[in-house]
């Protein structure tokens, strides 16, 4: 067993334990009156979906690189055809749609299995901008051909673009700290993000009374706050997985933490927008791929880049 395979099964034990007291913690609510109480209901559903997603989550780290590329892929997958359905789309889309689908989404994954930055980090954002439009174009519907044309770009962006940004981690060439431990950063980025929302969520219902956004969503400054100071001292106390300080992983948790949150506003708008309350019923008690993913999808592209231009 290397130290990396010791390093996973010390923070799968370590998470587990933090989810059993959280388990206790949601259960010494219910029994405190909370049965009825829709906030402690929805805590301890999130909860419980931890569960499974940890495990998951953590046959992929031992997979390694093969096993955290196809994972993510398949999450790029589910997530972009949550959102494409909610978009505006014509029969004229079809051959564009299929191009997203089968063409640009394993594309962009084999250029990060492969190292190519210069590619990976260009395909999305230039070639397939450039050329799914010309196919939509070609088959001569002009019929909200903007509206059409935009929401299949954004949802490539997001669902792709930006979530392949969390296995492209594993590909940073950090001085002194071995290529293989980058699985370990995945870990950390992940977690730090999740469990400052989960805290987030809970403080906000419990001591929250002022809300950001209150036309867009129930997100308030106090469960902000205290999600993001949450996420640093996570951060501080996971910094051995990193290449980073005990200073240096916390200030990185705190800002994915916070570029994650304001990402979850921006969900919440487009939601708000199509009157929808989750994007999917495919994990219970927290919607589908995108609604648990929002976070991540905003915080891994700054998360990347800092990582690429300070540290590298």
């Amino acid at each position: 067993m290397t130290d990396t395979d010791t390093d996973i099964l010390w923070l799968f034990i370590g998470v587990c334990g933090l989810l059993i007291v959280l388990s206790l913690f949601g259960e010494f609510l219910r029994a405190k009156g909370g049965e009825d109480n829709p906030v402690v209901e929805t805590f301890n559903t999130r909860v419980r979906s931890w569960w499974a997603i940890v495990v998951l989550f953590t046959l992929a780290l031992i997979a390694g690189k093969i096993g955290l590329l196809v994972l993510f892929a398949f999450a790029s997958f589910a997530a972009l055809r949550e959102f494409l359905t909610m978009t505006n789309k014509r029969r004229a889309d079809h051959l564009s749609l299929a191009l997203g689908f089968f063409v640009v989404l394993p594309l962009q994954y084999v250029f990060i299995g492969f190292d190519w930055q210069a590619l990976f980090t260009v395909f999305i954002p230039v070639y397939a901008f450039l050329m799914l439009p010309i196919v939509s174009a070609l088959r001569g519907n002009a019929e909200k051909f903007l509206i059409r044309v935009a929401e299949t770009q954004w949802g490539l962006m997001i669902a792709v673009f930006c979530m392949s940004h969390v296995p492209a981690l594993m590909m940073i060439d950090f001085p002194g700290y071995p290529e293989e431990r980058g699985v370990l950063l995945i870990a950390f980025l992940i977690m730090v993000v999740q469990f400052g929302d989960l805290l987030d969520f809970f403080f906000g219902r419990r001591i929250g009374r002022t809300r950001i956004l209150p036309a867009l969503s129930a997100k308030t400054w106090e469960g902000m706050i205290c999600g993001v100071a949450s996420a640093a001292v996570i951060g501080g106390l996971l910094a051995w997985l990193t290449p980073f300080s005990v200073v240096e992983a916390m200030v990185m948790a705190a800002l994915a933490s916070v570029v994650g949150m304001f990402g979850n506003l921006v969900f919440a708008a487009i939601k708000n927008d199509r009157g929808v309350k989750d994007w999917s019923h495919l994990i219970p008690g927290q919607g589908g791929f995108v609604d648990h993913l929002d976070s991540v999808i905003f915080s891994a592209p700054i998360f990347y880049h800092i990582c690429v231009l300070y540290w590298t």
